[in-house]
């Protein structure tokens, strides 16, 4: 099968799997576990920060973020489709207390201008917003980059409003790739920011955030809290390491592979919408048009009949399909998908 429904389904490289044999280990909730403390100095380094803590998942880091930033009762703005309103379990109100207060922006760019109409009026009965929460690449918008400029404009906002503001960036490095920006530079205002070591960049399990050195103590407290404490976890570290400094350099494969995806469905545009010139990253998302003028077509039976042809896809909604390449899938595979969904395509056509 060639699998395009994430980027979460890689498995670790020989070098990954080599070092995870070998890892040296101790007790993480002791702070014990060398491979652990190396991986978080390292990630933090290479973030431009004073400290970093790995979490299992970047769900958890994304929540710890927000429990550190807010107190209950307050709001956090986020995109109408971001991750930590819609794929994390509503655990924004049932760990941190708190109400997303949703902007919608075209291709999920949040820019300073959707945000500042959303902050809370400065009045006792009206609830406060707390944190300003980000995400690049956007991933329900179709991997979309947030540019620099965009940031800093948000950055200076937010400093003037007195807020704090986080970035899930859960596939940051991608975006970087994309801007040819270091990560950084990119995320150098944010007060705290997430990243996953286990989506584009291949290893098994885990997650990091980064932020200042008392952002992180307390962090750890929260991470204990929601089960996070997970002793030798040098074994994963071990993959973590390979992934923060080895896999970011082959991303553009991933972006170059999504493009040709994205060609092979605006080939077919009698039956399927999309720009391929949107398609930035490594993830694409194309509607499928029906037969009747204004419809859409069937996502569930598209998913389906790829699958009995050896490709797996994502139905991310009645009409909506989602590709993501990714390490396990080379040029050919993608070459062999592109072919195969081209052929449905037309099939949907007859």
């Amino acid at each position: 099968m060639i699998d395009l429904r994430s980027d979460t389904v890689t498995r670790p490289t020989p070098a990954m799997r080599e070092a995870m044999a070998s890892a040296e280990v101790g007790d993480d909730v002791y702070s014990e576990d060398p491979t652990v403390n190396r991986l978080e100095k390292e990630a933090a380094e290479v973030f431009g920060r004073e400290a970093s803590i790995f979490v299992p998942t970047g769900t958890m880091g994304n929540q710890i973020a927000i429990r550190l930033h807010t107190q209950h009762g307050q709001e956090v703005i986020c995109e109408a489709r971001s991750h930590v309103l819609d794929w994390e379990m509503a655990m924004m109100a049932a760990f941190s207390g708190c109400l997303a207060r949703t902007v919608a922006a075209e291709r999920g760019i949040l820019t300073w201008d959707h945000i500042k109409p959303a902050i809370g009026a400065k009045i006792y009965y009206r609830a406060q917003t707390g944190l300003v929460s980000v995400e690049n690449t956007h991933n329900m918008a179709g991997g979309t980059v947030t540019p620099l400029p965009v940031f800093e404009g948000i950055w200076a906002g937010t400093r003037e409003a007195g807020l704090p503001v986080h970035l899930d960036g859960a596939r940051i490095f991608n975006a970087a790739t994309a801007l040819g920006v270091s990560v950084s530079k990119l995320t150098s205002g944010f007060d705290t920011v997430m990243f996953c070591l286990s989506k584009g960049l291949g290893a098994p399990v885990g997650s990091m955030l980064v932020g200042s050195k008392k952002a992180i103590e307390q962090a750890r407290i929260h991470r204990k809290a929601l089960g996070g404490g997970m002793r030798q976890a040098g074994i994963l570290a071990a993959a973590g390491l390979i992934a923060l400094h080895e896999m970011p350099k082959r991303l553009h494969e991933d972006h170059a592979n999504a493009r040709l995806l994205a060609d092979a469905v605006a080939a077919q545009p009698r039956v399927a919408e999309i720009d391929p010139e949107t398609v930035q990253t490594n993830i694409v998302i194309f509607k499928l048009r029906g037969k009747a003028e204004n419809s859409g077509g069937d996502a569930t039976a598209f998913t389906a009949a790829l699958k009995e042809k050896g490709v797996l896809v994502s139905a991310i909604g009645p009409h909506s399909v989602r590709f993501v390449t990714h390490y396990d899938v080379d040029r050919a595979a993608c070459e062999k998908a592109a072919a195969i969904v081209s052929e449905q395509l037309r099939a949907l056509t007859a």
